[in-house]
């Protein structure tokens, strides 16, 4: 019966670590299997990822595409459909709308967007609030101080 006591890998399924540098007797004594000087024969030696024995390699002879602008604005969007969980008569911010789970708390700016139909009156204070959502957001009643808009 097997248990745990008698457990051994299958025959051949695990082999032995070659024992590098024991002795002319082993086979693998002297230099240890990796031959007479050269750059593969030195201690801390190894090719690099992506070295091509000194040819350009090809992460530098690819031309580079794009720009990332340092100064890039991104919004966490925000639809009108998904502020109709708020009380009428409440202010939606961003201590609001992260309670609500609406935005993380990394997210830097919020937008405003008009997706959706606002039922209730409420002052939206947000970085930016698209033309439609302000729209919306007044015909309903309340009332938006975004310090842009677009």
């Amino acid at each position: 019966m097997l248990n745990l006591s008698n457990l051994s890998p299958h025959p051949g399924s695990r082999k032995q670590r070659k024992r590098l540098g024991r002795g002319p007797g082993s086979g693998l004594g002297k230099t240890a299997g990796r031959g007479h000087k050269g750059f593969k024969a030195r201690s801390g030696s190894g090719i690099k990822p992506g070295f091509e024995g000194g040819q350009m390699p090809l992460q530098r002879r690819l031309p580079k595409r794009g720009f990332r602008n340092p100064f890039r604005k991104q919004y966490a969007v925000v639809n009108l459909r998904d502020l109709n969980d708020f009380e009428a008569g409440s202010v939606v911010d961003r201590a609001t709308l992260q309670a609500a789970g609406l935005i993380s708390a990394k997210e830097q700016l919020i937008k405003v967007l008009g997706d959706g139909e606002l039922t209730v009156a409420l002052t939206v204070t947000v970085d930016k609030v698209s033309e439609s959502a302000r729209g919306k957001i007044e015909a309903a009643g309340g009332t938006v101080s975004a310090e842009a808009q677009g």
